[in-house]
């Protein structure tokens, strides 16, 4: 696996060091391999997220009133 060397502030190090002493980590370092997979995680819902909303905007818009697009959408879901 490669190395990468990374350089914090004291008070970071001091951080990084008391999330593995919780025994959730092994060791700092497995702390930010879960931090980076959380971000992963996270840039990826917003990626899907914004695939949806310009799904939605080249969609169009309805000709339907919102009280019949609520009320479809609740029959649908009996």
């Amino acid at each position: 696996m490669p190395v990468v060397t990374v350089t914090v502030p004291d008070p970071m190090k001091a951080w990084l060091d008391s999330q593995a002493e919780t025994g959730r980590y092994v060791d700092a370092a497995d702390y930010v391999r879960d931090l980076i997979r959380r971000d992963q995680e996270r840039a990826a819902k917003i990626s899907n997220m914004q695939m949806l909303v310009d799904e939605g905007l080249a969609s169009g818009t309805s000709d339907e009133m919102m009280d019949d697009i609520l009320k479809s959408l609740h029959e649908a879901a009996e």
